[in-house]
């Protein structure tokens, strides 16, 4: 029987608080967050999904581990720019994980769906990471891409975090899944702060065959569609066209990749 374990340690690798091994594990932590403190999942037996909930302000997401450990950094000054105040704040937490059966896995769902997706890789997946970041700032990283967040209506600070690509014609956004999965159903979300942003008019799809999809973008607020039948482990957006005449700034806000995993038990 596979099991997890949670612990919570501080910049100095002592461990705060731990509970586990078990498929359902439950971590209670009863004293305020400080910078380096990190929240640590360990798996006995890699290449799972769970679902987990590092913090109770946020939602629960379901990820597939493919390491022994995933160590995920609690976000402090500049780095919590792009999560609610609520978040990681006081004095009692609650951290969850939990195994997902065959069954659970394999249910059609956002598959490029974690808010607690990190700039580097973990281990833990989906994963977005890109070729350029504006500034380098973690309000424009392109983990906010899959963190479920869909208001697009400004930018910055959370809730307007996204994807910036800081004016590169050549930007690329690259979501991976960690194992194949079989998508039906892509949908972009681009940020619509306008007058301040512009918008792009196409874009292509590729996905981890080497095979290319262009689709046409329009200036929208809503959620654009686009029915696919692939098998794919990552989808990478590039050849982003701008639109002409109008402000230098385009960003993506959502990428969504609809359907279930190829092999929901790895």
């Amino acid at each position: 029987m596979n099991e997890l374990s949670l612990k919570v340690m501080d910049k100095d690798s002592h461990t705060l608080a731990a509970v586990g091994p078990g498929m359902f594990v439950n971590l209670a932590f009863t004293r305020e967050y400080r910078p380096g403190d990190r929240i640590i999942l360990e798996v006995e037996s890699p290449g799972v999904f769970c679902e987990i909930r590092f913090d109770d302000a946020m939602i629960p997401a379901v990820v597939y581990i493919d390491q022994r450990a995933v160590e995920y950094q609690v976000p402090f000054g500049e780095q919590k720019q792009v999560y609610s105040d609520k978040s990681f704040s006081g004095s009692n937490h609650l951290v969850t994980a939990r195994i997902l059966d065959a069954q659970e896995a394999s249910t059609r769902r956002n598959l490029a769906l974690n808010p607690y997706d990190q700039h580097e890789e973990s281990g833990m997946y989906p994963h977005a990471r890109a070729n350029v970041e504006t500034r380098g700032e973690s309000v424009f990283a392109a983990r906010n891409a899959i963190d479920g967040t869909f208001a697009n209506q400004s930018h910055g600070n959370y809730p307007f975090q996204s994807w910036g690509i800081n004016r590169r014609p050549d930007a690329e956004l690259t979501l991976d899944l960690g194992l194949e999965c079989c998508i039906d159903l892509i949908r972009l979300t681009t940020r619509a702060d306008f007058p301040h942003d512009n918008y792009w008019t196409e874009a292509t799809l590729l996905f981890s065959d080497g095979r290319e999809i262009q689709i046409p973008l329009g200036k929208e607020m809503e959620p654009q569609s686009f029915p696919v039948d692939v098998v794919t482990r990552t989808i990478t957006v590039k050849n982003l066209k701008l639109a002409p005449g109008l402000s230098p700034f385009p960003a993506l806000t959502q990428i969504e990749a609809w359907g279930t995993p190829a092999n929901p038990v790895a």
